[in-house]
């Protein structure tokens, strides 16, 4: 985490951001999540109004969270798509979503409703996310607003918001002293039954050995007919670049989050062969975009960006 072990990750509001400010204006028919925004504070859906107004702001702090929510949007249409398409084609009856973050899948993906997921992620992240489903939920039963200690907490269970998936599980996982299989094993995972494992926005931030030390956990509780959908960064020149701007201005969300590996194609299907898992497709966002009936362009930087589906042998 960029400040503290104890901080819910910026990058992952950013992320959820970029996706309420694309629900319904990108990918018509492939892209959709109505969910997102309900998971925003107040302050954080401001940017997202601005992004969907196309009302950019005064003042350059102001102007660069606008920039950085509108970027992360063009970046996570694809991704999510890419993703989301994945998953359908490969529904098992158990999903483990690593860094799971803000991800809304198990609410609004209605293939998943023979599908248990696991939610991991670092305990403070899910302590984050499990507080705004609760103000979510309070917000939309008419109860007090964000930021009123008063009035009671409505319907707040495990789940909060209404779930499409079979159930949600949160898992807690410090991956720095945590073992993934223990933890697993304590939550409920089987891993003698074919598990879809989706790791998405993660691997960038690890380091290769990072990387490497989780596919083998994941291997060692993969069965036959499981899939394994990776979401990952090739080295660019000009993505580079784009983040070392925003890390300049210092106002980015991500500013304190920096890249600390990159993969080539090639690479990573060869770490992911080590471990049994065969790569099936590899294809990066900028060319997913150009499949979209309203396609926008694309940011050229979006080529680096790439989601990897590969299958258990």
């Amino acid at each position: 985490m960029s400040e503290s072990a104890r901080d819910a990750s910026r990058t992952a509001v950013l992320v959820c951001q970029g996706r309420a400010a694309a629900d319904g204006r990108a990918a018509a028919g492939r892209f959709a999540d109505p969910v997102a925004a309900r998971l925003l504070s107040a302050a954080e859906r401001g940017p997202v109004d601005e992004v969907r107004a196309g009302t950019p702001p005064q003042g350059w702090r102001a102007r660069t969270t606008y920039e950085s929510v509108r970027a992360c949007a063009d970046v996570v249409v694809p991704r999510t798509v890419a993703i989301d398409e994945a998953l359908r084609a490969r529904v098992t009856g158990q999903l483990v979503i690593l860094g799971a973050g803000l991800d809304t899948r198990a609410w609004r993906l209605p293939e998943l409703s023979q599908t248990d997921v696991w939610e991991v992620d670092h305990p403070a992240s899910q302590q984050d996310k499990r507080a705004r489903i609760a103000d979510a939920v309070r917000t939309e039963a008419g109860g007090p607003e964000e930021g009123d200690s008063g009035g009671r907490a409505g319907r707040t269970g495990p789940d909060g918001l209404p779930a499409l998936a079979r159930s949600v599980r949160f898992t807690p996982v410090d991956f720095a002293v945590d073992d993934l299989g223990a933890v697993l094993d304590t939550a409920g995972h089987d891993p003698a039954v074919p598990t879809t494992w989706l790791w998405e926005g993660v691997v960038p931030y690890l380091t290769r050995d990072e990387v490497r030390a989780t596919v083998a956990a994941l291997a060692a509780r993969t069965a036959p007919g499981s899939t394994l959908i990776v979401n990952y960064q090739a080295p660019s020149a000009k993505a580079a670049a784009g983040r070392l701007l925003t890390r300049v201005l210092g106002s980015s969300l991500t500013a304190g989050e920096p890249w600390r590996s990159l993969w080539k194609p090639q690479r990573m299907a060869a770490l992911l062969a080590e471990y049994g898992l065969r790569v099936v497709s590899d294809d990066d966002l900028l060319t997913l975009t150009h499949t979209f009936a309203d396609p926008a362009g694309g940011r050229t930087s979006l080529r680096s960006g790439r989601v990897a589906v590969a299958e258990s042998r």
